[in-house]
């Protein structure tokens, strides 16, 4: 994030805000949404440095999961029960909130089908990992389903696994024109949320009490700024870069073909994953783990080994698609927490400067009801311990 002399169009011209959120993704969006919905009176620019989206958001598979990115049993080891299932019905109430505030009947305009997802194991090991952990969660009250091998051929097209689980809760959308419904329905709440595309931010300074950001376009005044930004957060404060890791992730689209799949997958532990949309085309990301160096750090290009093995996935594991045309290639920046587990709070060397992020490849199934909690934290009422980012002082 850096603008040099001659990118500064700004003219030194300073506006005065309530709040500053510097991200237009999903967590920044959520944190708007939440801020003016709990104060409508309140002056919030949202500035983000290109289009609305344009970073994981834009370029994530669209799965709206529950949990985080281990399997429950794993989860569970690390974390308890009790804790466990706080973080397992975060995200179950970060999709009722979002079908509730957002979605509601525009669902088909979205993209968003609710059809529940599945992780498959190609390795009987994998299997009976997968058993425990539906036989924990089904004890827990988790809505879990176990499928044998024949049913992943008959409900997914799939070949190659030798069983699974199905998270019944789980849903799928448009990403982007998901967070273009969040936008329209703060427009339409009348608040005073100012949108500011192809603003970035290059330095954050502290003057009159207030903190002045500036950015190519303005420089804007605020007693309050909230980082949104995710993955690229340690390139705007140092306090992030021992909490959250760039990670890239790669995908790839092929063209529409007919509907085959019963819901969005997950196989390899998690580590890879596949659905196909409800216009037909089929989406699938993963394989970091093969060049797990090269996929660290803020290059959003991809990369041949990858893109390679996501093709031979496709052909050795779903067959339908064999002979589908590869129409999109592309890759993103996700946050990867030190802990799996997403933060929100304020730095602690500056109670003005709040932030969320962390997300750990759940954005969608996480950020919205971070931003929630961000309106909770900053009308100071108690927040989950999980999530509050006091748990690194």
């Amino acid at each position: 994030m850096s603008i040099s002399l001659w990118l500064d169009r700004s003219d030194k011209k300073v506006i005065t805000k309530d709040i500053v959120i510097i991200g237009g993704g999903i967590a920044g969006m959520s944190a708007a949404y939440w801020l003016q919905k709990e104060d409508p009176t309140l002056d919030i620019a949202l500035v983000e440095k290109n289009e609305l989206g344009f970073g994981a958001t834009g370029r994530n598979a669209g799965f709206i999961t529950c949990g985080s990115v281990e399997h429950f049993n794993r989860l569970v080891g690390k974390h308890g029960e009790k804790e466990a299932l706080d973080i397992w019905k975060f995200s179950e109430d970060n999709l009722k909130f979002l079908r509730e505030e957002i979605i509601q009947d525009s669902g088909e305009g979205i993209l968003f089908e609710q059809k529940g997802s599945f992780s498959l194991a190609s390795t009987d090991n994998e299997f009976a990992e997968l058993k425990e952990s539906a036989s924990l969660m089904d004890r827990l009250g988790i809505n879990v389903e176990t499928v044998e091998e024949n049913e992943i051929e008959s409900r997914l097209g799939g070949a190659g696994f030798v069983g699974g689980i199905k998270y019944k809760e789980d849903a799928s959308v448009h990403p982007i024109k998901m967070l273009h419904k969040i936008k329209d329905r703060i427009e339409q709440s009348n608040s005073k949320v100012q949108f500011m595309e192809n603003a970035e931010v290059f330095a954050i300074e502290s003057v009159n009490g207030n903190k002045l950001v500036k950015t190519n376009k303005v420089y804007i005044e605020a007693p309050m700024v909230v980082f949104a930004t995710n993955g690229y957060s340690p390139l705007l404060e140092d306090f992030f870069e021992d909490k959250i890791f760039p990670t890239r992730g790669q995908i790839l689209a092929t063209e529409p073909v007919p509907r085959f799949m019963e819901g969005p997958c997950y196989a390899n532990f998690v580590l890879d994953y596949f659905r196909q949309l409800p216009t037909g085309e089929m989406v699938i990301g993963g394989f970091r783990q093969l060049q797990k160096d090269v996929e660290k750090g803020y290059s959003d290009e991809t990369s041949d080994s990858i893109q390679e093995a996501l093709e031979k996935f496709l052909h050795d594991h779903v067959p339908p698609v064999r002979k589908a045309k590869i129409t999109h290639r592309w890759s993103g920046i996700m946050g990867f927490s030190v802990d799996g587990q997403p933060m929100v709070g304020a730095l602690p060397t500056d109670p003005q400067l709040y932030f969320l992020g962390g997300f750990t490849a759940h954005g969608l199934g996480l950020a919205f009801h971070s931003g929630k909690v961000l309106a909770d934290s900053l009308f100071e009422r108690p927040i989950p311990e999980f999530i509050t980012a006091k748990r690194f002082q």
